[in-house]
């Protein structure tokens, strides 16, 4: 055999030697646990989403699956981490409106990129948001809530998950649509604006129920209306802002599931098709529906879409509202 034939035989033998072994490994996937970073505190909406997601997908592939809070900056630290991770299928992140299609316009530099830094796998599911208030606050329906607004300029607060986020941006809506004066305050994530709001530090809040709702129904918190273009199935007595007369205020909150970019097809497919699968059982979406949040089915060119249609949106609201800041 020729020397440069004898390369060239070598060469095509290692080649098919090496894509064996990566389909071998791909269908074997996943050999090793998988880590699911969280930007915001444990017991928030998306940690607790991403913990159903890891414990589904423990028990029916065996290997571990673990949440990896990374709360702070709105987002930022979290999505940050995620997108300098291995794009081996092995890390991935659950994201939330915010960090995806707020992020980018509120703060001028960031250290991730949405659409350059990250794959989409699916979209798990859409969160009603609803506006609270503290049982103490005199308000018992958004009527009221504005009325106490007008009566009080500048002394009701209102809580966020942070500068941006999107509660913030939705109090911010509220307030230029009912035109009362309000004073924010920003807290690092969903568990401290919660707890703040139930210790009466902050009048009220914008925010996804996935993580609220458990209070409601304790009676520690008062939920006066609901932020979707119809009612929420959780909270069937309840109006919507749009049926309150404010029909700017329509705020739908949601998560997904991304890998950093890179991740092969054949992984991405996989784990969207395992995760959808687990979302849409009996079972999970009876659970998610009682806090007010529902399984969504989608493809990841599908997300990939609705991400950037979110994008467009939130970036005109951003611009209306005049937040930018350096970061």
């Amino acid at each position: 055999m020729r020397p440069i034939l004898f390369i060239a035989w070598l060469s095509l033998a290692a080649f098919c030697v090496s894509s064996d072994a990566t389909a071998q490994t791909r269908t074997d996937y996943p050999t090793r646990p998988i880590r699911i970073i969280v930007a915001q505190a444990p017991g928030s909406g998306p940690d607790i989403m991403a913990r159903v997601i890891g414990q589904r997908l423990t028990e029916s592939w065996g290997q571990q699956v673990i949440v990896d809070n990374r709360p702070g900056a709105n987002g930022i630290i979290g999505m940050e981490a995620a997108a300098r991770s291995k794009p081996d299928g092995y890390n991935l992140v659950l994201a939330v409106p915010s960090a995806l299609t707020m992020n980018p316009y509120v703060y001028k530099k960031l250290p991730y990129d949405t659409f350059r830094d990250f794959v989409a796998i699916t979209q798990t599911a859409t969160n009603t948001f609803g506006l609270v208030v503290n049982p103490s606050l005199p308000a018992r329906s958004v009527k009221e809530l504005v009325a106490l607004g007008r009566a009080r300029p500048g002394q009701l607060n209102f809580g966020s998950f942070g500068v941006g986020n999107q509660t913030h941006l939705a109090g911010e809506l509220f307030a230029a649509e009912t035109r009362i004066k309000m004073v924010h305050v920003p807290y690092k994530g969903q568990t401290p604006a919660v707890t703040e709001l139930l210790s009466g530090q902050v009048a009220l809040m914008f925010t996804p129920m996935l993580g609220a709702a458990q209070y409601v129904a304790a009676g520690r918190l008062r939920l006066i209306a609901t932020c979707g273009e119809k009612r929420a199935t959780a909270f069937p007595d309840l109006p919507t802002m749009l049926e309150a007369g404010y029909p700017s205020v329509v705020i739908t909150g949601w998560t997904g599931l991304l890998a950093p970019a890179g991740v092969p097809r054949d992984l991405v497919n996989r784990l969207q098709g395992e995760v959808t699968r687990h979302l849409l059982s009996p079972d999970v979406r009876e659970a998610l529906s009682r806090q007010g949040a529902e399984p969504v089915e989608s493809t990841p060119e599908q997300f990939a879409a609705f991400i950037k249609s979110e994008a467009q949106k939130w970036s005109k609201v951003v611009r209306q509202a005049g937040l930018e800041f350096s970061q």
